[in-house]
């Protein structure tokens, strides 16, 4: 009976501890959650509220093109431009004589704007721009140089990748495809270095397309997925499989897109764009137009050279490179990437040696890319060469190896074969070209 007295005096004082245990639980997962959703809140999209300058505006091209093209109003009048004054006019009215003008509605017009145009307001970055790759370098290896007037040569000249032979198996390819091909092909890409009516070189709508004129647009891997993917360049595809590219996949749509230019860090893109490597003003590294101004070494060209003032680009590049990787890291990356493009280099040289003999003795035909021999010879290097090389400086180890080094080395057996089947047909008497087909 005692011990079931005792057990009955203790149950109201279990029973106290047992609610009050219980509380704690509760205002403790209730503590867990609010923070949970505190955190959540914080990595929520960086957003801006939209708002349509010309939703009221009594402007004529407004007014008109709102019935005839109302997709283009629409996105102008969400742009910073619109925000900004900036009118329709203020980018396409020209003269009479202006050199590309059309008649329009009783006025004249540019149906795109020139980069003359552009640097009325944005003289740095045009000047940027016209010495970049993405200037005329980008458009003479489809074009050529005979369209070009003095002056514009004189540019391309001046420009580091102008020292490259224009005339090369690039502008041979699409000579020998002709403008039914290159029309829809190359120049769709190409076209961001071609020449205006006006004299001015460039396409800024290429990158900046028309008509909002988005930072976030503009700052996203997928502006640049436009041209720089497939198989003689596959930034893209290296991207995707690098640490960054999985970063911007997975985390991407939490980052601070519209940052003010000029003004960005990690707490703004946790890790590495295209524009954050090339372009960006970010962290010590300033804004640039010219995406070559932070790279060492030519990589589109067979044989990769150092470019001039390497060593101040490398120092701008490891300015981005050090906003969130350390000094030990970036140098052990600069090490491995040397190390790699030079082992390219000397394969390529390799190819180029096997070549000499068929060329020395006139074994080779003199008409470009007639023969398998040729193709074999330009893949090993435009595509494969080049593929490794972007792959170890982009980190995507899939493309340095089985995208790139494989197949330079399996080029460089058929290459072997095809060169001492042509030998020995000489040797013999053969005719030339009986031992390519």
């Amino acid at each position: 009976m005692a011990n079931g007295h005792e057990n009955d005096a203790r149950s109201p004082l279990e029973s106290s501890r047992t609610l009050i245990i219980g509380l704690v639980v509760v205002v403790l997962v209730l503590g867990l959650a609010l923070v949970s959703m505190a955190v959540g809140s914080s990595k929520a999209p960086v957003t801006t509220e939209r708002v349509n300058v010309l939703a009221t505006s009594g402007d004529d091209c407004v007014n008109c093109h709102r019935k005839s093209s109302p997709g283009i109003v629409e996105q102008y009048g969400h742009s910073t431009k619109a925000a900004a004054g900036v009118t329709c006019q203020d980018c396409h009215s020209v003269a009479a004589d202006y050199p590309g003008a059309v008649e329009h509605q009783g006025g004249y017009v540019l149906n795109q704007p020139t980069t003359a145009i552009c640097e009325q307001c944005h003289a740095a970055q045009v000047a940027q721009f016209e010495q970049s790759r993405h200037a005329l370098p980008a458009w003479v290896p489809v074009a050529g140089t005979d369209a070009l007037t003095p002056e514009q040569l004189a540019q391309y000249e001046a420009i580091p990748e102008g020292r490259y032979s224009p005339d090369q198996s690039r502008h041979i390819i699409a000579s020998l495809e002709g403008p039914d091909v290159t029309r829809v092909g190359c120049d769709v890409c190409h076209s961001i270095g071609a020449p205006a009516a006006d004299g001015s070189v460039g396409q800024c709508s290429k990158c900046h397309i028309r008509h909002e004129f988005s930072r976030e647009q503009v700052r996203k891997p997928e502006t640049c997925n436009q041209c720089h993917l497939g198989p003689d360049h596959p930034q893209w595809e290296i991207y995707h499989e690098s640490p960054h590219g999985v970063a911007y996949k997975t985390m991407g749509h939490m980052w601070n897109w519209t940052a003010k230019a000029g003004n960005q860090g990690p707490t703004d893109l946790p890790a590495a764009t295209c524009a954050v490597c090339h372009m960006s003003g970010f962290g010590a590294a300033a804004t640039t137009h010219d995406v070559g101004d932070r790279l060492t070494w030519f990589l589109f060209s067979p044989i990769s050279e150092r470019r001039p003032a390497w060593q101040d680009n490398k120092v701008r590049m490891r300015a981005v490179c050090q906003e969130c990787h350390n000094t030990e890291f970036i140098d052990a990356f600069y090490e491995n990437g040397d190390a790699l493009t030079e082992k390219i280099n000397a394969w390529v040289r390799e190819s180029n040696e096997i070549m000499a003999p068929l060329e020395e003795k006139g074994i080779l035909t003199p008409e470009p890319f007639d023969e398998p021999i040729d193709f074999v010879h330009f893949d090993l290097w435009h595509y494969y060469g080049r593929t490794a090389k972007f792959g170890a400086w982009m980190q995507g180890p899939d493309y340095v190896q089985w995208h790139g080094a494989f197949e330079i080395l399996r080029h460089l057996a058929e290459l072997r074969a095809y060169a001492n089947e042509k030998l020995a047909s000489e040797t013999n008497g053969a005719p030339q070209r009986e031992a390519s087909e």
